[in-house]
């Protein structure tokens, strides 16, 4: 039997995570190292499994983007979300284009889904469906727009 060493186990770990699912390389190494895991062991581990194709920022990215819109998140905030996750520009635009559908009818499509008949015309109501278009991470201008051609 082979014996166990920090480096396996390392390695063991982190092949679990990703077959959980996906995980960006700075999401994998703070798992490591909450586990106990040394940046030392930890480095050659992350070099390995990119090298193998079973971590990748981008392919990352891109299931996390999809994930989110699908959810009725805008653009903003998933950009944010994954630069939080140390993902590059160049990936997290690759990963934004890579969302199906139009930014400004998902937009539309949440208003109705959300405030249905009311009156968006003005007055608090209007406020409220911009608001909300804004923290789902929704432009101004989308937000304007879509309360225009959801009336």
């Amino acid at each position: 039997m082979e014996a166990r060493t920090p480096s396996k186990d390392c390695w063991l770990r982190a092949v679990a995570a990703l077959n959980r699912r996906e995980h960006s390389q700075r999401e994998l190494t703070r798992k490591l190292r909450e586990g106990g895991f040394e940046d030392a062991v930890i480095a050659p581990v992350l070099e390995q499994l990119i090298e193998r194709g079973w971590l990748s920022d981008s392919r990352y990215a891109g299931a996390l983007a999809r994930t989110r819109a699908a959810s009725g998140q805008g653009p903003r905030r998933i950009h944010v979300e994954l630069a939080r996750q140390g993902i590059t520009a160049e990936n997290t635009e690759a990963a934004l284009a890579s969302c199906d559908g139009d930014w400004a009818a998902q937009a539309r499509a949440l208003v109705v889904r959300r405030f249905g008949e009311a009156d968006l015309r003005g007055g608090p109501n209007q406020r409220k469906a911009v608001d909300f278009l804004l923290r789902r991470g929704f432009d101004v201008n989308v937000a304007r727009d879509a309360l225009r051609e959801a009336e």
